[in-house]
């Protein structure tokens, strides 16, 4: 159980001392307790969130004036106040640390700035001829979980393996019940056509038993059986059977050759690799699981030019194991200096061994070699993408007369067909290109609007927008707060946003209008600022381009956005909001009645003779329809 006390000096006396004093005047308030310390500014806001094994010991280092490097040197001097947590062991304060620096994203640590959960694959377990499909998210679902994957590409590309070899459905169980004869999936033998009877239960979970095993990496034995089967066919005669086991075996064969990358002896590993380089990081993480390489994805963690290896992949792995489960092995390209300690913390965490080595030779080794050549390369890409950005962005601040390159600009955009199913989306783009993370879609909410109103949506998206702000960080502290907004629209559009924007007291805010102008083609924009004449920009122009390519992607994220909303409205029904009927009730009652408006009008004798609804639950749908109001 961690403890905590905030010891920070009376500012209201004006006298609060800064730098070495400051922390000098806190050790004789600490202990040899192990714990968390922060230190913060003058304004509070958090510099930097440090662990310790002796907070009392730690701590004195900072009140020495010299042997830091300039960048602990210049968060010493920026620090006029502390806070401690104490812990009961060195692996709590090591974990609480990791908790803090993500929830507070402190200016002088390391912190990993892009933490997605990762897609696994599901084998449903809640029907008689299970589904295998992409899974995201909590595993609340009955079935059997394989992964992590590194990508949603890299599942669909195992999930078309599957199909191509064990010939599994993927289809929702909405979809399975009203099939009435077998759908493309297979006529291009991509799934054996459970919905109409084309295989037996037990034939298709045998199936499912053998894309298991090869998810678990036994395919070797699978190849096999499925040989062994193939002749125990041909010996019976049985042609057909033998042809289909022949096509699944070459498939297997296929996928094996394709796979040529996997590792033999690393049969479970998580492979992390770092390379730095101009005061910027790369880590190239590779899923190793059932002997298959699952994928990889690169992070880019913020660092300061003086941080070195081993600082920068022991904050890597805190921050990323917090919301994942640790593989049984941890292959690095650098050792990291409490080692011992970070094994313990992911052990626990894990609920069995975890080990952490950095291989010297060997198959290992190689791993790790290969993962690094991505870091480098990774790095290499992005930064001549920053650079090209960072051109981009100046160019910019120039054309519209910004104070400076914007590190966070939003656009935004509306969707919708007549007023219907109306959507506003919001994408964000700074330094490093489009940040996807931050984009937001915002569901327009206004009865009183006119249908078709673009003035009035983007009016309540900005309000809900700068609201939330203004609510969550309205001392502007953090990286959320916009330095540009591109709006869609011309001088009227623009002149209703600064409007908003005044009544909120954010007016501050740089603000410019984008319209498609001559004959509402591209390359002819005009640009308006609230106050100013319209202008536009040379036709080769790479800000044009630049400012054309925000655009697309904001109309692309909102027209998305309202497709998804439009195909769930499509597929509504009034029975989705009836107290206790849920998929499998619905889709019970469809089939008896044939659409929600004849459920609607069924008597209640009617409603109990339906397969799955209870006397009760038939009284419930019945009183929906015909007791409201």
């Amino acid at each position: 159980m961690a403890e905590e006390t905030q010891n920070q000096q009376d500012s209201a006396t004006g006298d609060r001392p800064s730098g070495h004093a400051c922390v000098q005047s806190y050790l004789g308030m600490l202990d040899n307790s192990p714990g968390v310390y922060r230190m913060l500014d003058a304004e509070s806001r958090v510099l930097y969130v440090g662990k310790a094994r002796n907070l009392k010991k730690r701590v004195s280092n900072y009140a020495k004036p010299t042997g830091h490097s300039p960048r602990i040197a210049r968060m010493i001097r920026e620090t006029a106040s502390m806070m401690f947590l104490t812990t009961r062991t060195e692996t709590e304060a090591l974990l609480l640390e990791q908790n803090l620096i993500k929830q507070l994203k402190p200016r002088y640590n390391v912190l990993l700035r892009d933490d997605k959960s990762f897609p696994n694959i599901l084998v449903a377990k809640d029907h008689a001829f299970p589904q295998i499909k992409k899974h995201r998210g909590a595993k609340k679902e009955k079935g059997s979980y394989y992964g992590p994957f590194a990508s949603a590409g890299a599942v669909n590309r195992t999930l078309n393996q599957l199909q191509r070899v064990f010939l599994l459905r993927n289809c929702t169980d909405s979809t399975f019940e009203s099939r009435t004869r077998p759908c493309l999936l297979y006529q291009i033998k991509r799934c054996s056509a459970p919905c109409v009877g084309y295989i037996s239960a037990e034939d298709y979970a045998a199936t499912v038993a053998d894309a298991e095993r090869f998810l678990e990496g036994k395919n070797t034995r699978i190849q096999a059986e499925l040989g062994e089967q193939m002749q125990e066919a041909s010996e019976a005669m049985e042609f057909e059977r033998a042809a289909a086991l022949r096509d699944r075996i070459r498939a297997l064969t296929q996928v094996q050759s394709a796979q040529g990358i996997n590792p033999r002896g690393v049969a479970e590993a998580d492979v992390i690799a770092l390379h730095m380089e101009g005061g910027q990081a790369c880590v190239q993480v590779f899923f190793i699981r059932a002997n298959q390489n699952w994928g990889n994805r690169d992070y880019y963690p913020r660092t300061g030019t003086d941080v070195d290896a081993a600082e920068v992949l022991e904050a890597f792995l805190g921050q990323f194991y917090d919301n994942k489960e640790p593989p049984r092995l941890i292959l690095l390209s650098h050792g990291i200096e409490d080692d011992d300690l970070m094994v313990q913390a992911l052990s626990e965490k894990a609920g069995r061994k975890v080990e952490l080595s950095v291989p010297q030779r060997g198959e290992k080794a190689e791993l790790v070699a290969n993962a690094a050549r991505n870091a480098r390369e990774s790095l290499a890409r992005r930064m001549a993408e920053t650079a090209t950005q960072g051109k981009l962005l100046s160019g910019l601040a120039d054309a519209f007369g910004l104070d400076g390159p914007p590190k966070r600009i939003e656009v935004y955009d509306n969707s919708h067909i007549q007023g219907t199913n109306a959507v506003g989306g919001m994408i964000v783009s700074g330094p490093e290109g489009f940040m996807k993370s931050q984009y937001r879609k915002f569901n327009i909410k206004g009865e009183d609007l006119t249908p078709g109103d673009d003035f009035g949506m983007m009016k309540e998206v900005l309000n809900r927008r700068f609201k939330r702000l203004l609510k969550e960080d309205p001392d502007r502290q953090g990286e959320t707060w916009p330095d540009l907004l591109l709006i869609d629209g011309g001088a009227g559009q623009v002149s209703a946003v600064a409007e908003i924007m005044a009544e909120l007291g954010v007016e501050d805010i740089a603000m410019v209008g984008v319209a498609k102008g001559v004959d509402r083609d591209a390359g002819k924009e005009e640009f308006y600022r609230h106050g100013e004449n319209a202008f536009a920009l040379k036709h080769n122009d790479p800000v044009l381009y630049f400012v054309q390519r925000l655009r697309d992607e904001a109309h692309r994220f909102a027209i998305g956005a309202h497709r998804q909303k439009r195909a769930k409205a499509i597929g509504a029904t009034p029975l989705d909001d009836v107290p206790g009927v849920g998929a499998t009730r619905k889709r019970a009652l469809l089939s008896h009645f044939g659409s929600a408006k004849a459920v609607s009008r069924a008597g209640l004798s009617d409603l109990k003779a339906v397969d799955g609804i209870s006397d009760s639950m038939a009284e419930t749908i019945y009183g929906y329809f015909h007791e409201k109001g």
